[in-house]
């Protein structure tokens, strides 16, 4: 199926004293890819910065850069986006293929090499013997890939409590594994860091996800939040992407912004402050709504 979506992600950054200078980044605008297309964006900076631009980092992923060198004690930094969103697709042939032959560096593919870096150790997702006794059993000889990473997506599922008291931006993947417990962002990484263990590509990705009301009651307009899941490499296909957090693969309720080796590489905003403030407060409101609800786009398409 086919979805169009406009998303407003606000983040309120307040402080208890002036902040003199404000450098930051955020990746909010969402990617185009062969299921997804990003028909309008908008970053929008409260107090107005002096410096703002675009680029493309190593990812692929779009970042926005801003200077903010007005004095303020309210920082907003919001992205507004009009995006359509398609089912992915896969080659059924390729995901039936035996998983060891899915292994970058066992394979012909000749996109391989992009996917090198992700079977890597990185900042928080560390390959140890820990995460390889606990992909095992999703990885016996010669299973399908795609039944598989499937498995591993369920089992990361059931066997995992889902909290946001047990970890934090920083809780590394061993950590995750070893509690059982975290949020999105965990879930992905330790199922990133399982299909690592085996030679396999994973990526971390960050996005939105389409939530709805309960039976009888109205959508609450700001109430979602970021998401993560997690995407394997598979030759001859796209990445397969799957969220362990509810235990499917994803569609077309999923929103692509940025992906990464984990979530060091792309948080939604991150930055420099220079202040004597000693206390600040973090606000964040997403909305992600369908176009038969949008009631305001972005005024600058592309931006």
């Amino acid at each position: 199926m086919t979805q169009l979506y406009r998303i407003e992600h606000k983040t309120t950054y307040t402080y208890d004293d002036d902040v003199t200078d404000s450098y930051g980044a955020t990746f909010m605008r969402p990617r185009d890819l062969p299921a997804q297309t990003c028909l309008a964006h908008e970053t929008r900076i409260s107090p107005s910065p002096a410096d703002q631009y675009r680029f493309v980092d190593i990812h692929g992923n779009t970042q926005t850069y801003f200077h903010v060198t007005t004095a303020h004690r309210e920082l907003v930094v919001a992205g507004v986006s009009v995006v359509e969103v398609r089912d992915p697709e896969y080659d059924e042939s390729a995901l039936g293929m035996p998983w060891e032959q899915a292994r970058p560096d066992h394979s012909d593919d000749p996109n391989a090499w992009q996917a090198i870096d992700y079977t890597l150790d990185s900042s928080l997702i560390e390959i140890t013997p820990e995460l390889f006794e606990y992909a095992a059993a999703s990885f016996p000889p010669g299973r399908p890939i795609g039944e598989a990473v499937d498995d591993l997506n369920t089992r990361i599922y059931h066997d995992f409590t889902y909290s946001h008291e047990s970890t934090n931006v920083s809780t590394p993947a061993t950590k995750a594994l070893q509690l059982k417990a975290g949020v999105c962002q965990d879930f992905a990484q330790v199922l990133i860091g399982c299909l690592r263990s085996h030679g396999l590509a994973g990526r971390y990705v960050s996005g939105y996800l389409r939530t709805f009301p309960p039976p009888g009651k109205e959508r609450l307009i700001g109430a979602d939040a970021t998401h993560a899941w997690a995407a394997a490499w598979i030759p001859g296909t796209d990445w397969l992407a799957v969220d362990p957090t509810n235990n499917k693969r994803c569609n077309d309720a999923h929103a692509t912004t940025a992906w990464g080796r984990d979530y060091r590489d792309v948080p939604p905003v991150r930055g420099v402050i220079f202040t004597e403030a000693k206390d600040s407060k973090l606000a964040v409101s997403v909305d992600m709504a369908p176009v038969s609800e949008m009631t305001v786009a972005p005024s600058s398409p592309g931006v």
